[in-house]
C-alpha cells in the first residue's frame, strides 16, 4: 500500500512539474486523474508481489524446517542434531558463564523392526511418537532431542550433571512403565527400552559421544544403573 501511494505521489509530482511548464492544461484534473490511475493500477500489482514474496518465504521456511526435522517424530534429524551438539559444546567451552560439561543420552527401542513388521508402520510410528512425547515431558526447555536411527533417539542435556541426568532417566523410566501401548483392537505392544548416557567432559566429537552412549545402553544389562531396561505393556 505504501508503495502504491508513493507511486501515485511520484506521478502527481511529475504532472505538477509539467503543469508548471505548460500552464494552459487543467492542472488539478490531471493531478487527480493520474494519482487515482496510478494508485488503482499499482496497488494490486504491489499487493500481488508482496503476497508472492510472502508465500515464497513461507515455502522456504517450510523447506528449511523439513530439512532440519524428522517427518514422523518432529524431532531434529541426526545430522542437524550432531551439528547442534558440537556447536553447543564449543560455544559453552568458550563461555565464562556456562558450564562446558553435559550428558548425551540415547534411547533405544528393542525389536522395533519386529514391531513394524507385526503391527505395521503406522503403529510403529505411533509408538515412536509416544516415546518422543515422554522424552519432551521429562527434559528441560532447551535440551535437544533427535531421531538418530529407526529405533534410536538422542537427547543432549547441556550443562547437566550425572546426578541430574539420572533424575531425567528415572523420570522417563517411570512414564514408560506407567504407559500402556496398544496397536488397534486393544492389542498391547510389549517393548524393551534401553537408556544409555555419557558425559561430554572434554570430548568434542559427536560420533564418539554417540558410540559411548550406545555402548552404555547395550552394556546396561551387566552394568545396571545409571541406565535402564524396562519391559512394559
Amino acid at each position: 500500500m505504501f508503495r502504491a501511494i508513493a507511486t501515485a505521489i511520484g506521478a502527481a509530482a511529475i504532472v505538477w512539474v509539467m503543469s508548471l511548464l505548460v500552464p494552459q492544461r487543467p492542472f488539478w484534473m490531471e493531478v487527480a486523474a493520474v494519482a487515482l490511475i496510478s494508485a488503482a493500477v499499482t496497488f494490486p500489482l504491489q499487493l500481488a508481489l508482496y503476497l508472492r514474496n510472502d508465500a515464497l518465504r513461507d515455502t522456504q521456511e517450510e523447506l528449511r524446517n523439513a530439512l532440519r526435522h524428522a517427518p514422523v517424530t518432529g524431532t531434529m534429524r541426526a545430522g542437524e542434531f550432531a551439528n547442534s551438539v558440537q556447536h553447543a559444546i564449543e560455544r559453552r567451552r568458550i563461555s565464562s558463564t556456562e558450564s562446558s560439561d553435559g550428558v548425551l543420552l540415547v534411547l533405544r527401542i528393542d525389536d522395533f523392526d519386529a514391531i513394524d513388521r507385526r503391527y505395521g508402520p503406522q503403529w510403529a510410528d505411533t509408538l515412536l511418537q509416544s516415546m518422543v512425547r515422554i522424552i519432551y515431558s521429562s527434559v528441560r526447555h532447551g535440551d535437544l532431542v533427535a531421531r538418530l536411527a529407526s529405533d534410536e533417539l538422542g537427547i543432549y542435556l547441556p550443562g547437566t550433571t550425572t546426578e541430574n541426568a539420572s533424575t531425567i532417566c528415572e523420570r522417563i523410566r517411570g512414564q514408560v512403565r506407567e504407559t500402556t501401548f496398544t496397536a488397534g483392537q486393544e492389542r498391547q505392544i510389549s517393548v524393551t527400552v534401553r537408556l544409555g548416557g555419557t558425559r561430554v567432559e572434554h570430548q568434542a566429537d559427536f560420533q564418539a559421544l554417540r558410540e559411548a552412549a550406545n555402548r552404555a545402553a547395550i552394556a546396561e544389562e551387566e552394568a545396571g544403573p545409571l541406565l535402564f531396561r524396562e519391559r512394559f505393556s
